[in-house]
């Protein structure tokens, strides 16, 4: 196991841009093993160049513990942004899930973004973190066909996994739902995939899908985007050449379509679809005051 130092894990978030309105950040890992082919965190920018080998945070739970003292007032702990807090290794360290018991015992809610279907694993806690603050779990999921998420996400659990697992939640009153992004130009970015993972989210009883028409691509992250669009997708390569050059945000050449068809599913199937309302619906009941940002 990989250890970096770190002096403070739970961050303040930058309001009123806040992501689905939570108060602060908080990463007890460092890189990801899904392998999925368009991750933004591989960019150089981050400074990961061993993306691929999750590390650990050293002492994390001593700091986590510190830094929730150190807060003047309780609020939404946002976790998942960067790496996985559900990947592989934390069957091992069940360091998510201690952070987890820290973020109910100094009253504070969470929001957590992942692909791991381990989530379930730490329903009770959700639970008991739900009984007091807000709790919101978004799941992220790209394409309703498994054997095309074997191409694009190869480690990660299944869509159809994906699926399950928010069904779990749903069940047991979790507040939960899908982040449908990123929806890459030229692979998955059809009606039937849009259709398919709206229905799909339905079934499984999420309360909202959250979407990205498009992707983003910078240097390090567009490098290997490509190596990999020449391994599972031939002749892409050169239409994403052609259609974005050296662009940061690729927006699919059928958003517009696609957004039409999506808000009128969701309003079909009942899902919320816009930041606003999510963040208002998981934290009604609760004392807010940052949903004034909003």
């Amino acid at each position: 196991m990989i250890l970096l130092p770190a002096k403070t894990i739970v961050t303040r978030t930058k309001a009123p841009a806040a992501w689905f309105g939570a108060d602060y950040n908080m990463n007890i890992y460092r890189g990801c093993s899904h392998g999925c082919i368009y991750c933004d965190s591989r960019s150089d920018c981050y400074r990961d160049p061993d993306f691929d080998t999750i590390k650990v945070k050293e002492d994390a739970l001593r700091i986590i513990r510190d830094d929730l003292r150190r807060k003047a007032k309780p609020g939404v702990i946002a976790t998942g942004a960067m790496s996985d807090p559900y990947n592989p290794l934390e069957r091992e360290t069940r360091l998510t899930r201690n952070a987890l018991e820290l973020i109910n015992a100094f009253g504070f809610g969470v929001a957590i973004d992942t692909k791991g279907t381990l989530v379930t694993r730490d329903i009770d806690i959700l639970s008991d973190i739900k009984s007091h603050s807000p709790v919101l779990v978004k799941m992220t999921v790209t394409v309703c066909d498994d054997a095309l998420a074997q191409k694009t996400e190869p480690n990660a659990p299944s869509s159809s996994e994906r699926f399950a697992a928010l069904k779990q939640l749903s069940e047991a009153g979790i507040f939960c739902g899908v982040l449908m992004m990123p929806v890459l130009p030229f692979i998955n970015d059809t009606e039937d995939n849009i259709a398919g993972i709206l229905r799909l989210a339905r079934d499984a009883g999420a309360r909202f899908v959250y979407p990205s028409f498009g992707m983003t691509l910078r240097q390090g992250n567009r490098e290997y985007y490509y190596l990999k669009l020449d391994e599972h997708f031939p002749h892409l390569k050169q239409k994403y050449i052609d259609a974005y050059g050296d662009r940061y945000v690729c927006t699919s050449r059928n958003a517009k379509k696609l957004w039409e068809l999506f808000v009128n599913l969701c309003a079909e199937y009942g899902l919320l679809h816009e930041m606003k309302s999510i963040a208002r619906a998981y934290k009604r009941g609760y004392a807010d005051p940052q949903l004034s940002f909003f």
